[in-house]
């Protein structure tokens, strides 16, 4: 409600991109949430634009060209990876605000692109990090607070067998700028950072592998986008992007992180662990994030002083800090704050990853480091 007591517009959303991620997680959400109005859907294969144009459909366009920047207040892309930056620059070059899930961008030099089109454009850009919208997360920060100085954090997630989309364009290094350090470990360097803060890390060494990606029996059967469940990738097809990165980080402060994503594993469920040590104790979530239905229910633990007790948590549906994400997202429009700020902690994300891949690749690892990353 404004102050004179009349209802506010929603605002008017156009999405940009069709595919799993703009279906399943951005079009259903933003369709029933009561601050936006998706008037436009950008789409440029035919076919997903048939299937999805229907009666009480949006406007259904080809282009994000075709989007005029007096009807829409923020467009929403969830496109492949590598479309991610040029699309957003496209539109911020025309005062479009963005909302960008990530990655928001796949090297250090299309993170200066993207701030760069923010200033000239006057639009902004805001990062997508949906993790720490959840409730067990939330809490974790909580009890960290308690926790006297970080000494230590350790992230992980680990799925038992979620390779997406194999032979498509998740696992081609091209088209997605990396495997599950790009895709887990974004999510996971967010993590950090929220407990962190702004941080620089002097220290950087990381490692890869790729013992799953080409499993057919590795796939992620609940994240697909069209093709056969379970196939092996045909001859030409199979990926060539990491299924596993580790990583150890130490700040200019001596705080260390270590890091595992893991598109798929030997382990029985898709787990994520995030540790915490601080100078007064120790705090741990095990939990699932994502929408994989391998889960692990959340558990928070705090121990000291050689006792650990489990702190109870409030239980949410699967997928429901996305919608608390969007919740948060209207302020975040027009707060002057998050200009520059969504580029900012981008670049110091991507930085890491760089650095990650860099030094996999000089350690003689097999996986070539993928194209455009390079130490900074």
């Amino acid at each position: 409600m404004t102050a004179s007591g009349e209802r506010e517009r929603p605002v008017r959303v156009a999405l940009v991109g069709l595919g799993w991620a703009g279906r399943s997680i951005f079009w259903p959400r933003l369709d029933k949430h009561p601050l936006f109005e998706v008037t436009a859907v950008v789409e440029p294969d035919r076919s997903i634009r048939d299937r999805f144009a229907g009666e009480g459909s949006p406007l259904v366009l080809v282009h994000d060209a075709d989007l005029d920047p007096a009807t829409t207040d923020l467009a929403v892309v969830a496109v492949p990876n590598h479309l991610h930056a040029p699309v957003a620059t496209r539109l911020l070059h025309r005062g479009i605000p963005v909302f960008l899930e990530k990655p928001v961008c796949l090297s250090v030099a299309e993170a200066d692109q993207l701030a760069e089109a923010e200033r000239a454009g006057g639009g902004v850009l805001l990062a997508g990090s949906a993790a720490k919208y959840r409730n067990d997360v939330r809490a974790l920060h909580d009890l960290a607070a308690g926790l006297g100085p970080i000494r230590h954090i350790d992230v992980a997630w680990v799925r038992a067998g979620g390779v997406p989309d194999a032979g498509g364009w998740f696992t081609s290094r091209r088209l997605s700028g990396g495997g599950a350090l790009v895709d887990l470990g974004w999510h996971l360097l967010d993590t950090v950072g929220s407990l962190l803060g702004p941080v620089d890390f002097e220290q950087v060494v990381g490692t890869v592998s790729d013992d799953f990606v080409n499993s057919g029996s590795r796939r992620a059967s609940w994240r697909r986008d069209g093709e056969a469940s379970g196939a092996t990738p045909a001859p030409g097809d199979e990926g060539d992007v990491e299924d596993t990165a580790r990583g150890f980080l130490v700040t200019g402060e001596g705080v260390s992180v270590a890091l595992r994503a893991s598109w798929a594993s030997h382990e029985a469920r898709d787990i994520t662990r995030v540790t915490v040590e601080g100078s007064a104790g120790t705090a741990t979530l095990t939990c699932t994030f994502g929408f994989s239905p391998n889960r692990q229910g959340s558990v928070l633990t705090r121990t000291g002083d050689g006792v650990t007790v489990e702190v109870p948590l409030t239980s949410e549906p699967i997928g429901a800090e996305y919608a608390r994400q969007l919740d948060d997202l209207r302020d975040r429009l027009t707060d002057p704050r998050s200009r520059g700020a969504g580029v900012a902690q981008a670049r110091q994300t991507i930085g890491v990853i760089e650095q990650l891949y860099a030094s996999a690749r000089t350690a003689g690892q097999r996986r070539p480091l993928p194209a455009g990353h390079g130490a900074h």
